[in-house]
């Protein structure tokens, strides 16, 4: 049987509207992926004990950023750093594992918090007459940073945290291990 030429113009219609109906999921779909892409962050930076010896000391970090929506960034990262107080007497060695959220205003550019879960290991000197202990601790921080890209995979990446954490007395001695940190990384995008 021969169609009718409205016919044929309806079923072209239909298949131009169906087509671009599919192109248009398609690059929804491709945005949302790119909207939620992650990054690989292992990173090396400084760090300083606000009332600690004044000691600026080396430490590492490891930390997976998925950027969900173009303005908001999550991140968790686990670190290892050590801090001297009391004139060297006690020896603060941290293992934080910290959830953060940033915002992007600017691409490159974020701020924002977090909060993080502080496994901290307190070593005395050998003239104190005091065991040594681990403590946990929930600690905040504040922080941002930017990222400057290199190529389309990866990218620099620079930050500065403050991290608020509760003073801890033990012993007849006390010490605040709220710290800076400042750190850079490469941030390997996948």
């Amino acid at each position: 049987m021969h169609q009718s030429q409205p016919e044929n113009l309806t079923l072209l219609n239909r298949a131009v509207i169906g087509a671009l109906l599919f192109f248009a999921m398609l690059l929804v779909g491709v945005q949302t992926a790119r909207a939620a892409s992650n990054q690989l962050i292992p990173s090396v930076g400084l760090t300083r004990a606000v009332h600690g010896d004044q000691e600026v000391t080396p430490y590492a970090q490891l930390g997976l950023r998925t950027t969900w929506a173009p303005v908001i960034m999550t991140e968790i990262g686990v670190a290892y750093r050590q801090d001297k107080f009391n004139d060297g007497d006690i020896t603060v060695k941290s293992w934080p594992v910290t959830a953060s959220l940033w915002l992007a205003p600017i691409p490159a550019i974020y701020a924002g918090g977090g909060v993080g879960w502080y496994q901290s290991s307190v070593d005395y000197s050998d003239n104190l007459p005091f065991s040594n202990f681990t403590t946990q601790k929930i600690g905040l921080h504040v922080g941002g940073g930017f990222t400057i890209p290199v190529t389309p995979a990866v990218g620099l990446d620079l930050n500065s945290k403050y991290v608020f954490l509760e003073k801890e007395n033990r012993n007849d001695l006390s010490f605040d291990a709220s710290h800076w940190t400042t750190s850079a990384g490469l941030a390997f995008h996948f």
